[in-house]
């Protein structure tokens, strides 16, 4: 098996994987395959990442974009535009380690602390300061959801998912052209971005039982567990790599 066929290989496991928990929770895709192909293939990070966040909110839009926060999603916008701006001068001239490892230890903290007492609320000043996090961290690593999705985890299910996906689609295209502004968006990428949105696709259309499962009741526990498993996983790449 050559290294390529490898990173197919690989790679697609993770990626349906994360399109499972994604479709079903709103978002995830980035925690569960970014580490894996970061470890199997830096060399296509964080581009290939960025073209499957990219497509695969389109699915979750086909069939819920009428329950999309538009208030919440423009401060979200409006946040993520200089966020993004920072983790591209991260990619270009700053180790991710150090702010992959930071960045986990504040989504574990804000966690621990919504999960026992304080209420994140939402309005407009957490919203855009959640996108601009988002905004770092998705660019840099291509792991963007757990700011976002905190700020939301008290909304219902439908809404979680619709809003975060709209706000994925444009991130996502937002920060291709921006890697692509800096030179770090290379072909090899793309392709392998493109090759991945089969096992993406197939993960999303088995999501359906898992997400009704959820809305009834459960949203907010299985946001709470994605974010600290990604912080989880971000903290041990950043330390591993």
């Amino acid at each position: 098996m050559t290294s390529t066929e490898l990173v197919l290989l690989v790679g697609s496991v993770a990626v349906f994987v994360g399109a499972v928990v994604q479709g079903s929770v709103g978002f995830g895709l980035g925690l569960v395959a970014a580490p894996v192909l970061t470890l199997v293939d830096p060399g296509v990070m964080p581009g290939a990442m960025q073209v499957a966040n990219m497509t695969l909110p389109l699915l979750t839009l086909a069939a819920e974009w009428r329950r999309v926060d538009w208030r919440g999603l423009g401060f979200a916008v409006l946040g993520r535009l200089p966020g993004s701006a920072v983790g591209a001068v991260i990619v270009v001239h700053v180790s991710v380690h150090a702010l992959g490892v930071l960045v986990g230890v504040m989504v574990l903290v804000a966690v621990v602390l919504t999960a026992s007492a304080l209420a994140v609320p939402r309005n407009g000043a957490t919203i855009a300061g959640a996108g601009f996090v988002s905004g770092v961290t998705g660019t840099a690593t291509g792991i963007g959801g757990p700011p976002i999705a905190l700020v939301y985890q008290h909304a219902k299910g439908p809404q979680i998912r619709a809003t975060l996906a709209m706000f994925f689609f444009l991130s996502a295209a937002q920060s291709l052209v921006i890697l692509a502004a800096v030179d770090r968006l290379p072909a090899r990428a793309l392709v392998t971005g493109g090759v991945l949105l089969v096992p993406m696709a197939l993960g999303f259309a088995v999501s359906g039982p898992l997400r009704r499962y959820l809305d009834g009741g459960k949203v907010r526990t299985a946001v709470l567990a994605v974010a600290a498993t990604s912080a989880v996983v971000l903290i041990t790449q950043s330390l591993v790599s």
